[in-house]
């Protein structure tokens, strides 16, 4: 990596597009000064996510360019990380790429998790006291030697920013957001569809592509499963920047918005979410041995037989679980949850009276009590 590539990203104001928005000039200085390995992770490992899938069967020749200016090494040690079996893991082997192949699981695509599977370990977060782009020791003392994980649109964006100047990027997004952005949107129609963006955009005007949203749907989910429920009503007014929806306890982070269906139960859908969040965790540390498996118990126990002591037992337990991992899982969960507990508080105490609530309040069959 060219020492003069960190001013000009420093210039446009890249942050990675992975879902922290870490400044990647800082990032990239760290990597170029310890001679870190780099990995590319094109794993799309967050609940609805396709962005990364779409910059490998779009702009590969971009990545790898990318890849090659990011690299303190030699182009040729560059990693790309992908979900075993998945498509983008097929087109970077059929390119000639080095291919770090990944358990299709939710935690194995987080940064530690890739330089530990890298580096011979399993693919699990690592507690890390300080960055692994320093290098380090694992917590059984093994040595991990320096690397970077630089998700695959923020590669891409090096390269558009090398060829065409910090100035062409800061032409799009805001102030505080500069820069084009992919954002994935879902929803009932359709799944997966990646669009070209920017920050600032209204957001009703990105969830067209998918029809919209429905007149009577309650809210929408940013982020996945370590994000927030917004209200509808907020969306349909909002732009896509960080300012607006932390308003909401959202972020723009991995670009992902999920619209509810207007006929979808969020106690089941919430409830379907933490099922999938208790069996995808690494299971090595207290929050996700124990923390997140009982908060989806304690939810599963609430949607066969509500009561409004479960639903104080779920907020005080939701609340315990941010801070306490090896890496950001549990606090994404956590956040998730308290956010649902926000957003459908009269649907849930709905519930726990006996009637599930359809959208905008109308009341549906009398639960079994």
């Amino acid at each position: 990596m060219s020492p003069t590539l960190v001013p000009l990203l420093a210039d446009a104001g890249l942050t990675g597009r992975g879902g922290a928005a870490f400044p990647t000039a800082v990032k990239l200085k760290a990597a170029l000064e310890h001679h870190a390995r780099l990995i590319v992770n094109a794993c799309d490992g967050e609940i609805g996510a396709a962005k990364d899938g779409w910059v490998v069967e779009h702009h590969l020749d971009e990545l790898v360019s990318g890849a090659t200016l990011l690299s303190a090494r030699r182009p040729s040690t560059v990693r790309y990380a992908a979900h075993r079996g998945s498509p983008s893991a097929l087109r970077l082997r059929q390119a000639g790429l080095h291919v770090l192949e990944v358990p299709a699981r939710y935690v194995s695509s987080e940064e530690s998790s890739l330089i530990s599977l890298a580096q011979g370990g399993l693919a699990r977060p690592m507690t890390k006291r300080t960055p692994f782009v320093a290098g380090g020791r694992d917590s059984a003392g093994r040595r991990i030697k320096p690397t970077v994980v630089v998700n695959a649109e923020t590669v891409w964006r090096v390269a558009q920013i090398a060829s065409l100047g910090p100035e062409w990027f800061r032409a799009f997004g805001t102030a505080a957001e500069p820069g084009p952005r992919l954002v994935s949107v879902n929803g009932p129609s359709a799944r997966g569809v990646v669009l070209e963006t920017e920050a600032g955009v209204p957001i009703p005007d990105l969830l067209g592509a998918i029809g919209g949203i429905p007149a009577d749907a309650e809210a929408v989910i940013v982020g996945g499963l370590g994000g927030s429920f917004v209200p509808a009503d907020a969306v349909r007014t909002l732009t896509w920047s960080t300012t607006e929806l932390s308003r909401f306890g959202a972020v723009t982070g991995p670009g992902i918005i999920e619209v509810i269906g207007a006929s979808e139960c969020p106690v089941a859908l919430v409830d379907r979410f933490l099922a999938y969040a208790a069996g995808e965790s690494a299971g090595q540390c207290g929050p996700c041995m124990f923390g997140v498996p009982a908060l989806a118990s304690e939810w599963r126990a609430f949607a066969e037989r509500p009561t409004a002591r479960l639903l104080e037992t779920i907020s005080r337990r939701a609340g315990l679980l941010p801070g306490r991992g090896a890496c950001r899982f549990p606090d994404g969960v956590g956040q998730f949850v308290a956010s649902a507990l926000r957003v459908y508080r009269d649907h849930l105490e709905g519930h726990v009276v006996g009637y599930c609530l359809e959208p905008r309040g109308r009341t549906a069959d009398v639960l079994p009590l």
